[in-house]
């Protein structure tokens, strides 16, 4: 199975956003798309998920396009974790994440099998077993995110987006959020696309980074091909360090404070 966007184009109220990007997402990878504010990203994601429609080009799955799958069929192999969240809505923790089972419900919302076993190991991996009854408003913005990562578990889809999953964690929970879905995909031969903001985390999870600047793929390969100075330096007008971390030897980047190099050619 692969995820194919042939010729992407998209507008954010009659500007370009995305000008033909393509490229062929292969399963059992985790992808990470990078890029400066207002690039399009989480807009290439949305399309990606079929959530929003491009003015031109299409996406499709193992050659079939995406806006020809019925929706919960499409659900059953697919699955979002939308920038922010989950709102603070009134359902349990445990109510919130049975809810992913919903792809997989007959029209009277029945399974073949016990699907309980499922939402258990879901909980249990996202460390939400003693938080299960609390209503989601009782929680923090990075447990409610830890909610949703588990929602999305117990749909038990292929392929997995990410809009920017570490935002409002803490260091220790962005680890573990990364570490958790990272051991997922490696276990079930996932396909994974996130953006991710933090370029050095970018750098540490995934096997390929996809670089977005201008509305085009600016640079596309490993993180050690991606994460070149002059290419970040093209992209977000500041100079870099690479170094290599002492334990994983990923690339990571080290800011030096009043570099800007001048390029101001990017939205805020």
């Amino acid at each position: 199975m692969s995820m194919l966007a042939e010729k992407i184009w998209a507008e954010r109220q009659g500007a370009p956003v995305l000008n033909g990007v393509s490229y062929e997402f292969r399963m059992n990878r985790f992808y990470g798309i990078i890029g400066p504010n207002g690039v399009g990203k989480s807009t290439l994601l949305h399309i990606l998920s079929g959530v929003d429609a491009p003015s031109r080009g299409v996406v499709s799955l193992d050659g079939q396009p995406i806006s020809d799958i019925a929706g919960k069929t499409l659900a059953r192999r697919l699955a979002v974790l939308q920038q922010g969240g989950l709102p603070a809505v009134g359902f349990s923790v445990r109510e919130v994440v049975a809810m992913g089972r919903f792809p997989h419900q007959n029209w009277l919302g029945g399974e073949a099998s016990d699907p309980e076993p499922i939402i258990e190991e879901a909980l249990s991996v996202m460390g939400l077993a003693e938080l299960q009854n609390r209503k989601l408003h009782q929680l923090s913005g990075g447990e409610r995110q830890r909610v949703a990562l588990a929602k999305l578990m117990v749909q038990q889809p292929d392929i997995l987006l990410l809009d920017e999953p570490t935002t409002y964690l803490d260091i220790g929970y962005q680890i573990g959020l990364l570490d958790t879905v990272r051991a997922w995909q490696q276990e079930k031969g996932l396909l994974v696309i996130a953006v991710l903001h933090d370029l050095n985390l970018a750098a540490m999870y995934a096997d390929e980074l996809i670089a977005l600047h201008k509305g085009s793929i600016a640079a596309a390969g490993t993180p050690e091909e991606v994460m070149d100075p002059l290419i970040i330096e093209d992209m977000y007008g500041t100079r870099t360090i690479m170094i290599k971390h002492p334990v994983s030897g990923a690339p990571q980047l080290m800011l030096q404070p009043g570099a800007r190099s001048g390029h101001t050619d990017r939205r805020v």
